[in-house]
């Protein structure tokens, strides 16, 4: 039965010569789902419903490109002997961090051009950044990537799992903890939660702020369990490292922005 078993095909769509990969086709699912998300809560708060059509259109590549060059960085010892696979994206390897860094970067400068509150402006895109990210773990599924260490079938089997993930977990002999799945899964409740706190009378700045905090408290446990983890020293991972400081900086901040009076409530219209 072992031996029957054949990863999912990776290409989706080959035309002649160019081959159309499925985890391209996750990523962009998920930022176009993420963005009619938060055009609907754009709408929402009173602010032009192209405001995030023009943003992501500058902040998507953006967060490609950093996402890459940051996974790049961290595991240059490959790449500068080998500089033609530094394009490869298709193969997996970009970094949630690195596109993080990107995206707040990118919309820092666009809400100072347009005018507009970075905050609140963050705050609206926090579920759409959470859902993007949990649809794009199916990419790494695809690709029969970060995934966490050698576990049982019948472990696999006890968590209920479809067949299809079971079968696509077992990589060159040896099944594998889906931790594209926990995280996913962890992912998704964040979305709702984040939902959920838009209509609270939470202070601007404290739904993205709290989007970073429960995506970083996930991740530091779910990276534990990874074999492909971006690695700081031999026993230090670079993932929850920089989970941990993002913790404490979003704790930190939402204090010290709850003791300044001119902070204004989430939902106050622009």
């Amino acid at each position: 039965m072992l031996a029957s078993i054949q990863p999912l095909d990776r290409i989706a769509l080959q035309l002649g010569p160019i081959s159309i990969y499925w985890y391209g086709i996750i990523i962009a699912l998920g930022a176009y789902l993420g963005l009619l998300l938060a055009i609907r809560e754009t709408q929402r708060q009173g602010l032009p419903k192209e405001t995030f059509v023009d943003l992501i259109l500058w902040a998507v590549p953006i967060a490609i490109v950093s996402a890459r060059l940051y996974y790049v960085l961290f595991q240059w010892s490959y790449y500068k002997d080998n500089p033609g696979d530094i394009f490869a994206i298709w193969e997996g390897g970009i970094a949630i961090h690195g596109a993080l860094i990107g995206s707040v970067i990118t919309a820092i400068v666009f809400t100072r051009k347009r005018g507009l509150s970075f905050w609140k402006i963050a705050d609206i895109a926090a579920p759409s950044l959470l859902l993007g990210q949990a649809i794009g773990r199916w990419g790494n599924f695809m690709n029969q990537e970060a995934h966490g260490g050698p576990v049982t079938r019948e472990f696999l089997e006890n968590l209920m799992l479809p067949e299809f993930i079971v079968n696509q977990m077992y990589i060159d002999g040896t099944y594998y903890h889906p931790t594209f799945l926990y995280e996913s899964l962890w992912n998704f409740a964040g979305v709702i939660l984040l939902l959920v706190l838009q209509r609270t009378a939470l202070k601007r700045g404290e739904i993205f702020l709290s989007y970073v905090i429960w995506y970083s408290f996930g991740r530091f446990f779910i990276e534990g369990l990874r074999t492909d983890s971006l690695m700081l020293t031999e026993t230090l991972r670079v993932a929850q490292v920089i989970s941990v400081v993002l913790v404490i900086v979003s704790i930190a901040l939402i204090v010290y922005r709850r003791t300044k009076k001119s902070t204004k409530p989430y939902n106050e219209k622009v």
